[in-house]
């Protein structure tokens, strides 16, 4: 799938190792989602991950719910490919299978509706949140929950004073981002502004709004090779995608961080840390 925005443009088949990376490193999040998802639906026969990229979640939904049958659900046939190829390596490949469509309609393409559907930072690529929300919850199975990941907070992997450049370096990184953000929602096609209030367009769609919670991801310093890796990943995405936004003292900061030979950089300093929040939303379809 790739979006063409000018400045906004994503190729998320670009994307595909820094998807795996960060959706392994976050494993422990999806994990605890699938075990809260079961008090909803402790045994779905179809799950349908919508948005599933290179299918690291999808996966793991298998191995949580190994009765299950499991499609990914994604526009880009690199991403489902990849996502195949985790599938065999798990020994799930004979219960999961992909289907190669856009978000905004590739659900009803199932071959019958599903049990659990699960969407991860997927529904704020569509442009009109409401009608796609609206059609997650027609293909879902009477009594049928949908489990909508969108939100939390910023991710923080650095204190506020690093010791070099200005304190509040991801404070400013995170104030652009939002800009960037903004501009990409406005750019998709059939873009529709939307107050973020899920569990009201959840209620929207003909589901009821059933819980809401919040996982975190807490790795504090000193991490492993994997976070700093992970880190140094995130940063230099951050560094190439919002420079026009950020000024040369950031840039500066930025290029010492990520520089190897660098000893104030994330591939050495002792500060590292990964605190991240995700928050799920449940929608349950009336029986």
């Amino acid at each position: 799938m790739a979006h063409q925005h000018d400045h906004t443009q994503i190729d998320f088949a670009e994307w595909l190792p820094m998807l795996e990376q960060e959706a392994e490193l976050f494993a422990p999040v999806y994990r605890q989602a699938a075990g809260w998802l079961r008090e909803w639906k402790p045994e779905p026969e179809l799950i349908a991950d919508v948005g599933s990229g290179p299918g690291v979640i999808s996966c793991l939904l298998a191995d949580a719910f190994p009765q299950a049958r499991v499609v990914a659900v994604d526009g880009s046939a690199p991403l489902l490919e990849a996502a195949r190829s985790r599938a065999a390596e798990h020994g799930i490949a004979d219960r999961f299978s992909t289907l190669e469509a856009e978000l905004a309609d590739g659900i009803s393409n199932l071959e019958y509706p599903a049990d659990l559907v699960w969407s991860s930072r997927t529904l704020h690529h569509v442009g009109d949140q409401r009608a796609a929300l609206t059609e997650f919850a027609r293909r879902l199975a009477p009594g049928g929950a949908l489990a909508l990941l969108e939100g939390g907070l910023p991710s923080r992997y650095l204190p506020r004073d690093i010791g070099i450049g200005r304190p509040g370096l991801q404070s400013r990184i995170d104030a652009v981002q939002e800009e960037w953000f903004a501009k990409m929602r406005a750019e998709l096609p059939g873009a529709v502004e939307e107050t973020e209030d899920w569990p009201a367009l959840l209620t929207a769609a003909g589901l009821r709004h059933t819980a809401t919670r919040t996982f975190l991801l807490d790795l504090p310093a000193p991490v492993s090779d994997e976070v700093r890796a992970f880190v140094a990943t995130t940063l230099t995405h951050r560094r190439e995608g919002l420079a026009d936004g950020l000024d040369a003292d950031d840039l500066a900061t930025l290029d010492r961080l990520l520089d190897p030979d660098d000893k104030a950089s994330v591939h050495h300093r002792p500060d590292v840390f990964v605190l991240a929040a995700q928050t799920v939303y449940v929608g349950v379809k009336p029986a």
